[in-house]
């Protein structure tokens, strides 16, 4: 493969949404499993109230791939460690889970099933919204009454590792080691922005956007920051096997669903990798306008890092469209 020619033509309808201001910027990282790795910029990292450009090293709030790079691999690191079992209900580690409804069906929940989002919970909940006190707020998503319904996507499955995760580890996610090249935070001015928060009265730049994250202090589902280098690193790794042992590898890989593994998006018909990988690629996309694919066939992974939502989630960007079409110009 020509890594700079596919780069180059996967990147055009970047520049394209970015000249037609549906996105203020991206970053474009490519890696193939013998290491050869090419990056594409362009835009702006940060448009209002000040402008900075954008640039290959542009830190990324990373949004939901904070499942996939952190909550996800260190859960079943601990499960592969025999501190649990993938079958095991969450209060194996969390007894207070719902403690006051002891035949509750939020007490069946499996660590499986919340890592390949297949239970009942629902997709998200402005947790934030209940009160400004961590610890209260821990202790309400424990005890709460979850409406039940089909299984979705669900933040809440995530923020329930991210809870696990505390009590085992003895530390509150901010406290434990995001990982090479990761942080929990950024410094603002290398950072892109992302939304004009309308209660935190400001535009969000090196400081997790997502509510209920800010709110918790720290969480399983979001609050990972990262760069374009920093992701591809990590992701080589994974294409070589070498990140973590191979059975949280394998498991990583292992479809649960049509459409999921656990933890990770699985290639279907329809999703943001494109339709040209192969059925051994597996991805992720984060609500700030972030994203990473894993080809394990090809030898390939690429990430595609953008701003999308600064200064408002409140705009047709086309994010969608355009993950898919980057995806198959990679081909």
């Amino acid at each position: 493969m020509n890594i700079n020619a596919r780069i180059e033509e996967a990147f055009a309808p970047v520049r394209a949404a970015i000249a037609e201001q549906r996105i203020p910027g991206g970053v474009l990282g490519v890696v193939t499993s013998s290491g050869q790795s090419a990056y594409r910029y362009a835009g702006n990292a940060q448009c209002e109230p000040l402008r900075r450009a954008m640039t290959q090293d542009t830190w990324f709030d990373l949004a939901s791939l904070t499942k996939v790079l952190f909550t996800a691999p260190r859960i079943l690191s601990h499960i592969d460690n025999g501190v649990m079992a993938l079958d095991d209900p969450l209060i194996t580690v969390l007894p207070d889970l719902h403690q006051y409804h002891s035949n509750s069906w939020i007490r069946q929940i499996t660590f499986g099933q919340c890592l390949s989002h297949q239970t009942p919970l629902p997709a998200v909940e402005p947790i934030y919204t209940y009160g400004r006190d961590a610890d209260l707020l821990r202790a309400f998503v424990l005890q709460r009454n979850w409406r039940k319904g089909s299984p979705v996507y669900s933040d809440i499955n995530y923020i329930l590792l991210g809870l696990a995760l505390e009590r085992i580890e003895g530390k509150r996610i901010r406290d434990m080691s995001p990982g090479a090249g990761f942080a929990f935070h950024a410094d603002a001015n290398d950072s892109a922005a992302t939304e004009r928060c309308t209660w935190r009265g400001t535009v969000l730049c090196g400081e997790v956007h997502d509510d209920n994250c800010h709110a918790l202090q720290g969480a399983g589902h979001a609050g990972l920051f990262g760069t374009a280098n920093s992701i591809l690193a990590y992701s080589l790794e994974l294409l070589n096997g070498n990140a973590g042992s191979a059975r949280v590898l394998e498991t990583q890989r292992t479809p649960v669903s049509d459409s999921r593994t656990y933890g990770w998006e699985r290639m279907h018909q329809g999703w943001s990798g494109g339709e040209r990988c192969s059925e051994k690629t597996i991805g992720h996309t984060g609500f700030t306008g972030t994203g990473l694919w894993l080809d394990f066939d090809a030898g390939l992974s690429w990430t595609l890092l953008t701003n999308r939502i600064h200064p408002t989630r409140h705009a047709e960007t086309g994010i969608d469209a355009l993950r898919r079409t980057v995806g198959e110009c990679l081909y």
